[in-house]
């Protein structure tokens, strides 16, 4: 999960960049960050007794 998501930065810098297009790049960073956050979310919720 951390290479993808620090895989997408280096694809949303190289879109910054004009190296890629940012209608590709952005929709993956944002893929990513939301993964993450259901991930952290998810992780130490109580699931009663």
């Amino acid at each position: 999960m951390a290479v993808f998501l620090f895989f997408s930065f280096g694809l949303q810098i190289g879109g910054l960049m004009h190296l890629l297009p940012l209608y590709l790049t952005s929709p993956l960073l944002f893929f990513a960050l939301f993964i993450l956050l259901i991930y952290v979310n998810n992780r130490k919720k109580f699931r009663g007794f």
